[in-house]
């Protein structure tokens, strides 16, 4: 049994992290704001709290195993964003011992070997609203790269066809990558929340992936 603290865990992905995390057995602290979305189990203590509340994260993590970051890279309406929350994470991943897990974004990946991110080909359809969101992702990482050697962290990018808007259904199966888009025969890049948060677990549960991104997809 794992004992993980899951920040964002009504949101699309966190809600399928924590239904994986509960199938398994492990043990879950899921943070929400609101903790009435959160189903009830044996194995899930419901909680109130925040990611960029430092004195509360350090609070949840006492006894944790791994901390995962499953919230939206949107800024919030007093300016904070995903970036101010780095130091809070080392703090946590330092003197709590606690393995750093992200739900990252596809945009930072690239089309092909050597070739151009994903996000040089969507920003001109990317309607001005989201550009920030988009970029913060993209930031975050290069901000974790840069890290101490003694945070433990993966990043898990999604593929293009990942969110609520194109849900898919559990097959039980993906393809791993690093840096490289994954796509199919037909060129489509997509994953169910369900198949990416099996890949998310088991990572977690058999560790490949140290401070560095990996990417999954069918």
């Amino acid at each position: 049994m794992v004992r993980l603290v899951l920040f964002g865990a009504t949101g699309y992905a966190g809600s399928r992290i924590l239904d994986e995390a509960v199938r398994r057995g492990h043990q879950v602290t899921a943070v929400a704001r609101n903790v009435d979305a959160v189903p009830e189990h044996e194995n899930v203590r419901a909680v109130t709290g925040s990611l960029y509340d430092a004195e509360r994260v350090h609070e949840l993590t006492v006894d944790a195993d791994v901390l995962i970051s499953a919230i939206r890279s949107r800024p919030t309406n007093d300016g904070r964003s995903l970036l101010d929350t780095v130091p809070t994470l080392v703090d946590v991943a330092r003197q709590n011992k606690v393995r750093i897990a992200v739900v990252g974004g596809a945009s930072s990946l690239l089309r092909a070997e050597g070739g151009e991110q994903v996000f040089v080909q969507q920003e001109p359809t990317i309607p001005p609203e989201f550009l920030p969101e988009v970029t913060l992702h993209m930031e975050f990482l290069d901000v974790l790269r840069r890290t101490p050697a003694d945070v433990d962290w993966f990043y898990l990018s999604p593929p293009i066809g990942f969110g609520s808007h194109v849900p898919g259904k559990r097959l039980g199966r993906y393809r791993v990558g690093t840096d490289v888009l994954i796509t199919d025969e037909q060129g489509d890049s997509s994953i169910s929340g369900e198949d990416y948060a099996i890949a998310l677990l088991d990572e977690i549960e058999t560790p490949r992936h140290h401070n560095r991104r990996f990417t999954v997809g069918y």
